[in-house]
């Protein structure tokens, strides 16, 4: 399972404190942190600085890899913020992200065709959210082909079938499911990839919820997903998830979580 940290962004009011006092020490804390919690890329968004996004993306870019060896996620729609970071990006890094939405579409596809950076193909187009898990495949297909045709290694292509809250339609939760399982089928090489904590919008004991459908979503084949890796029940489920669904050769990633006591109950 892939593990893309998300604490590294300028909407969340301890990160904006600290770009705002330019405290390296307390971005590096977190990068580190979610590193030694099983993190392999660290998300790195500062959107909220319209204007001067691309200054403060280029500081917390070279702040997170001062303190860690794993790449970042570059977490921005504006392709002239996306290039700043990849210039001075060391190894490669993951663009979070693309879609089907023309002006997004256009504006990032040069930068990532023919490279070798990981993409995030998120399955939203100019016609709205999709709803089902036939629209999902469509966009997600569409995606996948165009980006192939760009010279984008499928292998590099992390799917996003976008999850939307349950409370809003109680068909939301299996219509991703599946589309994720639709996905990793027709098309073999691809990767999917969510950020999860949406599902949970607007109920109680959000953590439960979300928990729940990590566990759900690796057993349908999602294999990487944007999250906390600092919430270890969350990571704890991960390690069992992966297990039960025969994806962990002779047990041996839940064992060696055992043993690091990972696993949180």
């Amino acid at each position: 399972m892939l593990i893309v940290g998300e604490l590294i962004n300028s909407s969340r009011k301890a990160i904006k404190e600290a770009i705002d006092a330019e405290d390296a020490e307390a971005i590096k804390k977190i990068a580190r942190d979610q590193a030694e919690c099983g993190a392999d890329y660290i998300d790195v968004n500062a959107g909220t600085y319209v204007g001067k996004e691309d200054q403060y993306m280029k500081w917390l870019v070279s702040t997170v890899q001062s303190a860690v060896e794993i790449p970042c996620c570059i977490d921005s729609p504006d392709p002239k913020v996306v290039e700043a970071a990849m210039e001075l990006h060391k190894g490669t890094p993951m663009l979070n992200s693309i879609s089907l939405e023309k002006e997004r579409w256009d504006a990032l596809l040069p930068v990532v065709a023919g490279s070798d950076i990981k993409v995030i193909a998120l399955c939203m187009s100019d016609s709205g959210m999709p709803e089902s898990k036939d629209d999902r495949l469509s966009i997600a297909s569409d995606l996948i082909n165009s980006l192939v045709k760009n010279n984008l290694p499928v292998e590099n292509i992390y799917v996003d079938p976008l999850v939307q809250p349950i409370s809003t339609n109680d068909s939301y939760g299996m219509e991703f499911m599946n589309a994720v399982e639709a996905i990793m089928t027709e098309f073999p090489g691809v990767h999917t990839i969510c950020g999860l904590s949406n599902i949970s919008y607007g109920l109680p004991e959000r953590k439960l919820l979300n928990q729940a459908f990590m566990v759900m979503a690796i057993c349908k084949g999602l294999d990487s997903a944007i999250i906390n890796p600092l919430d270890k029940r969350m990571m704890a489920n991960v390690y069992a998830a992966e297990t039960l669904a025969g994806r962990d050769e002779f047990c041996g990633n839940y064992l060696t979580a055992y043993r690091e006591e990972k696993l949180v109950l």
